[in-house]
């Protein structure tokens, strides 16, 4: 073999090493994305355990969240294609459904939820 045709193959090597270790680095997974927010109720008072539900319209899989004392929830790891359906329920009320669409390129979304309680 020839000094260039070497020297061809050695750099044709090391491109598909660079490729490879690409493929496998955890920091590219950056892309994915995270929808957090507050759940309330119609006073803004924090609603804690309150359940949160995130759906996966593609695919219909559902993750459920409880809200914690501040009335806080976080999904993360969200595939950017896809869109998501989400809404919270607590004491048999629940909150209007809100949808995260794929064309919405943030890859922090924040979406606070209020649930509107009657008291009887």
């Amino acid at each position: 073999m020839t000094a260039p045709r070497r020297l061809a193959a050695a750099l044709l090597a090391l491109f598909f090493l660079v490729l490879l270790g690409h493929a496998q680095d955890p920091k590219r997974a950056t892309h994915l994305r995270t929808v957090r927010g507050v759940v309330t109720d119609k006073e803004d008072n924090p609603l804690p355990g309150a359940v949160v539900f995130l759906k996966n319209t593609r695919t219909q899989a559902v993750q459920s969240r409880i809200a914690d004392d501040a009335g806080a929830f976080r999904f993360s790891g969200l595939d950017p294609n896809a869109d998501y359906e989400i809404h919270a329920e607590k004491d048999g009320a629940k909150s209007p459904t809100r949808t995260v669409s794929s064309f919405d390129n943030r890859k922090e979304i924040v979406i606070n939820l209020r649930i509107d309680r009657k008291r009887g």
